[in-house]
């Protein structure tokens, strides 16, 4: 079983098999609680529409099972877990992020095959917002007589799966927007150019950000200015392709852009209106989708774009512009997140491109308040991470 490359300490003490975990003092129910979300979190990218999970099997201070889940119709993580441990199984503990499964889906109940092996205890972070789960799981575990512990790291479990959450509890996915801006707040100069504002660190972190989106999305103004591609490059399988997304009401993206020119390639979404969804012909032609939704105030519906992303099982959208795109997300109260990548640059000028565009506002209390998660260095750059505050 593969695990996180950024492994913990106690981690490394334990990787080998049957190994107990080599600390100062004896590892806590937290400490195993973290390793399953390092080995949950390994899986980024890899396992949607489920969630991502880890298992641990620990037996007298000894791991004897771990599993990670890695995309759908795979086995779940208690199971390869179990099948580790095999019959040291019987009477430890397992420990997890997410509620175990009860019900059948792409595979079968893991509260079946945790009763069957013996697990005295389990202690879990959070219960599973499925709402086929959503607390049923743990009760099948206690009716069989084992106990049950929820609540460790419950946060960081959730942060980690917040995509999951608001698709689940949604139908909608989890809207991640990113922008690349200058220390004045300037996505482009007056004539439109923008490469690059940030530098090569904060263009890689884009990348992975995408490698764990299902898709990215940007708007056709974006698409006629600055021709992108939207790809991965990034040297890592994934499950299923991402999926670029554009937003045009009137479809006017040309057939020689670099997405049409690379649709057969990767996934190419075109939501437009449906006055304009006839002339969509030479562009499916090419290998794109274009998917007709209804207009508001002339553009494309977003929430009629989110509800459809949602049925095709996108749980999580990346959103890259440009400015009128990121003001619809954010004034209709549609953003969950919010990353910044600021340049130390001062473009200046009285007609260069804001980062949110939008309606003007006129008083202070209507600025949308945010929380601030983070803020690191990206290269020479700064790199916020908040969740818009509603």
């Amino acid at each position: 079983m593969s695990v996180s490359v950024n492994q913990p300490s106690l981690w490394r003490a334990s990787v080998v098999h049957g190994l107990p975990l080599s600390t100062a003092s004896a590892p806590t129910d937290e400490d195993y609680i973290r390793l399953a979300l390092e080995l949950a979190a390994s899986a980024r990218g890899e396992v949607s529409p489920n969630p991502m999970v880890g298992a641990l099997i620990v037996k007298d201070g000894r791991i004897v099972g771990r599993g990670v889940h890695r995309y759908a119709g795979v086995k779940h993580a208690e199971a390869l877990a179990l099948e580790e441990a095999g019959e040291h199984a019987r009477g430890a503990t397992l420990y997890t992020n997410l509620e175990p499964c009860c019900h059948y889906g792409r595979t079968p109940p893991c509260t079946d095959a945790i009763i069957r092996a013996g697990i005295a205890r389990v202690v879990a972070s959070m219960e599973d917002p499925n709402p086929r789960v959503c607390g049923r799981g743990f009760e099948a575990l206690r009716r069989a007589g084992i106990r049950v512990e929820v609540g460790i790291a419950e946060a960081e479990a959730r942060q980690l799966n917040e995509a999951f959450i608001r698709y689940i509890t949604s139908g909608r996915p989890f809207v991640h927007l990113k922008i690349a801006m200058s220390l004045d707040g300037r996505i482009a100069t007056a004539s439109g150019h923008s490469r690059w504002i940030t530098g090569e660190a904060s263009r890689q972190a884009v990348q992975h950000l995408r490698y764990e989106s299902d898709a990215i999305l940007v708007g056709i103004g974006t698409v006629l200015a600055d021709d992108p591609e939207l790809s991965v490059r990034l040297n890592r399988p994934r499950h299923r392709p991402v999926v670029r997304v554009v937003l045009d009401s009137r479809l006017r993206i040309p057939r020689t852009s670099k997405l049409v020119q690379t649709a057969r390639q990767w996934p190419l979404w075109i939501f437009t209106t449906e006055p304009f969804a006839e002339a969509a012909q030479p562009l499916t032609q090419l290998g794109a989708s274009v998917i007709a939704v209804p207009a508001r105030a002339g553009r494309v519906d977003l929430r009629a774009v989110l509800e459809e992303l949602g049925r095709r099982e996108i749980t999580s959208l990346l959103v890259e512009g440009g400015a009128e795109v990121h003001a619809a997300f954010l004034q209709q109260g549609l953003a969950d997140k919010v990353t910044l990548f600021i340049a130390p640059k001062i473009i200046g000028g009285r007609h260069a491109i804001p980062a949110v565009g939008g309606d003007d506002i006129t008083t202070l209390e209507r600025a949308l308040p945010m929380r601030i998660a983070s803020l690191a260095r990206s290269g020479e750059d700064v790199m916020i991470t908040a969740y818009p505050q509603t």
